[in-house]
């Protein structure tokens, strides 16, 4: 049977294997063929390449066979996977030349270019094609086409408004678009080679897709590129793009709000000249365009104008950007959401504009946005919330929606955005005094219970500890967080435990845990050499069948204990010998060091027989020691136990330790199916501790 089994596990791998090689040999054959068909394409391209050459004149019959071959290759060209095929079998150098009007012969019709502007529209669209590689750009420009391509954007200067001469301009300004795509040595070409001035000239062409082409030029161009931009502006091409950002045409205002966006970037002159030619408005308005890209740019813009400026801050609001940039917000763009958040957080730099953003209802829809894991929309959305807390009024309403726990539970992508975050709960618990602190309270008394809830647990971590026992205590901000404990809800339960945590920490500067306890009462020791003694010794204690010395002046100042053993009506007062039944005698002999010398090593093996007898003899001293060390070994496995320890034996800094422990450790022990019984048990403590600790009078830092 297990050989069967290994034929059929070999034979599937192998058929597995054969499989695998089918697909690696069809997939390497689907490449050949690829290659086989590129270079089968190879001679077509050859031949139309030497019929362009060939046919640079104005007769008829060659004008039509350059527009044929011209639009063999701008179908080809379309592919770009042959766009390679097409440039190595030199069509650059053939179309470029075909950029050019060839002279009128004596064929020529009554002075007519037979297919006017078709041929040289092919060309450069052809061109602009072959451009979308960035390798083939500085080839095409080597070549001598921008020379060209900037005629051809004055060709309606010296012909009728035609058809043909808006396609030939609209495909030259897209050609150069392409040839100075993210290529800072030709857009700056460009330049030198005059072509700025006619595009913005064709900002006001008649033809609308001959203005949308000269503005997506323009917006090239002016990506990155000063001198570009002082031009455009020299050209006085604001005022045009202006009344563009109006158009009902969503294409054409996408494209001047690309320009405009493009001349501020890193241009603070050209911003205060574009703010001064009036384009404010005309912005705010496309925050309302049904283009979301539009809203984008806007968004994007308006931003950039609020930069440094005051005023223009004040006046972007004023106008109405708040409610459309709010609304963007909440789209399903993430980029409008991003853009959005980024224009807000720059207007959230001012205090009257903070308050207007919150009114608005800007914070819950910025707050959601925490949750994305686009690094740059949450940093942004943190960047905002960051302003917004700068203004008092608007502490409250984000204490109302859960601010603070987003703020704190919030996963941040990057470490920006959680030091912003950090710097924003900071500028929260600065502001947690006055007539802030009276509002919250206010809402504890008599909000909503959930609104309550969160209140509570911005207090628990934002509060000075001078206001804790008003918070807490005076105005039941306690209960509400105890409530938490006992809720069904793990959210809930989670963050009652970590508020309570904080609580604890601000109310006392050194915890159960971590804290030994303080030197014993001073008092009169004999010293380590009376321990078990028979010098001077006047009473001696049966334990374990041995005889253990000691000295009753030692043991009456120890503890109230043995004062009534011996001073009071019991048997061993007069007693010699007295009996211990229940003490182990290492125990004992611990015990008696301790009421000896005053300090002792509490080992964990027998600290809870130690702490036993401690309590037993009311050695108030000795039980904070084995405290103190049964705390260091409380686990999430023992602290049940630990708890019921403490209860036993009235021992208040252990009880104390293993309600902490509880608190702190949430995560691990929320999962054991007995939590929520422990909880119940240690609430009435838990109380208990919260209420000492909280009415403890607040100590002046020293």
């Amino acid at each position: 049977m297990e050989n069967q089994a290994k034929r059929s596990k070999q034979s599937s791998s192998s058929s597995g294997s054969r499989r695998s090689l089918k697909r690696k040999l069809d997939e390497e054959f689907e490449d050949d063929r690829k290659v086989s068909s590129h270079e089968d394409l190879a001679p077509e391209v050859r031949t139309q390449v030497e019929i362009l050459e060939s046919t640079f004149s104005s007769t008829e019959a060659d004008r039509a066979s350059a527009k044929r071959a011209i639009h063999v290759l701008s179908e080809l060209a379309k592919n770009e996977e042959i766009v390679n095929v097409v440039v190595d079998c030199g069509a650059v150098p053939a179309l470029v030349k075909h950029l050019q009007v060839p002279s009128l012969g004596i064929e020529g019709d009554g002075g007519e270019m037979p297919y006017e502007h078709e041929v040289e529209k092919g060309s450069a669209f052809t061109l602009g094609l072959l451009a979308i590689k960035p390798e083939h750009q500085q080839l095409i420009v080597d070549a001598g086409a921008l020379p060209h391509l900037v005629d051809l954007l004055k060709r309606h200067r010296n012909a009728q408004n035609s058809r043909a001469v808006n396609g030939v301009i609209r495909r030259a300004a897209d050609a150069i678009t392409n040839l100075a795509h993210e290529n800072s040595s030709i857009k700056s070409r460009v330049r030198i080679e005059g072509g700025i001035p006619p595009l913005v000239e064709l900002l006001e062409f008649v033809d609308s897709k001959v203005q949308r082409a000269a503005a997506g030029a323009l917006r090239t161009l002016a990506f990155k590129n000063d001198e570009n931009k002082n031009q455009i502006v020299e050209c006085n091409a604001l005022p045009i793009l202006i009344l563009m950002l109006r158009s009902e045409d969503t294409a054409i205002h996408y494209e001047a709000v690309g320009v405009i966006g493009n001349l501020v970037h890193s241009s603070p002159h050209i911003k205060k000249d574009v703010l001064l030619a009036g384009a404010l408005q005309p912005v705010i308005g496309l925050l309302s365009s049904s283009c979301s890209e539009s809203q984008r740019e806007a968004a994007l813009l308006l931003g950039q104008f609020a930069a440094t400026d005051t005023d223009c801050k004040i006046h972007i609001v004023q106008r109405g950007a708040v409610p459309p940039l709010i609304e963007m917000l909440e789209s399903p763009d993430a980029q409008l959401r991003e853009m959005s958040a980024f224009a807000l957080g720059r207007l959230a730099q001012d205090t009257h504009n903070q308050a207007g953003i919150a009114h608005c209802g800007g914070i819950i829809p910025l707050l959601k946005l925490l949750d994305s894991k686009n690094g740059s929309l949450q940093h942004n959305a943190a960047f905002a919330l960051y302003g917004l807390a700068d203004n008092e009024d608007n502490v409250a309403d984000l204490v109302k929606v859960g601010g603070v726990q987003m703020l704190q539970d919030g996963e941040f992508i990057v470490q920006p955005t959680r030091d912003c975050v950090a710097k924003t709960l900071k500028r929260l618990e600065e502001k947690i005094h006055g007539r802030v602190l009276g509002y919250l309270l206010y809402l504890m008394r008599v909000g909503e219970k959930v609104i309550q809830r969160r209140v509570a647990l911005a207090l628990a971590h934002l509060c000075s500890p001078d206001d804790q026992k008003t918070i807490f205590i005076d105005n039941n901000g306690l209960e509400l967080l105890l409530e938490l404990l006992e809720s069904t809800n793990l959210k809930h339960q989670r963050d009652g435990s970590v508020a309570l945590c904080k609580l604890a920490n601000k109310a006392s500067s050194l915890s159960p845990i971590d804290a030994a306890p303080p030197s014993p009462t001073p008092q009169v020791y004999l010293g380590e050499q009376y321990v078990n003694n028979s010098t001077l010794s006047d009473v001696t204690f049966l334990v374990e069948g041995k005889r253990f010395y000691a000295h009753r002046i030692c043991l009456l100042a120890s503890s109230d204990a043995f004062r009534a053993m011996f001073d009071g009506g019991y048997r061993e007062r007069d007693a010699k010998d007295i009996e211990i039944p229940n003490i182990p005698w290492n125990v004992f002999e611990l015990m008696m060091r301790y009421i000896y010398t005053g300090s002792v090593d509490v080992n964990m093996d027998v600290a809870q027989d130690l702490l036993r007898a401690a309590d037993q003899y009311l050695l108030e001293g000795l039980k904070r020691l084995c405290e103190y060390a049964i705390a260091q070994g409380i686990s999430v496995e023992n602290v049940s136990l630990m708890f019921e320890l403490s209860e036993a034996f009235n021992a208040l800094s252990l009880r104390n330790a293993c309600i902490l422990f509880i608190l702190e450790k949430f995560d691990k022990l929320s999962v054991m199916p007995w939590y929520s019984h422990l909880i119940q048990r240690i609430l009435p403590e838990t109380r208990t501790y919260f209420v000492r600790a909280l009415n403890r009078p607040i100590q002046a830092d020293l």
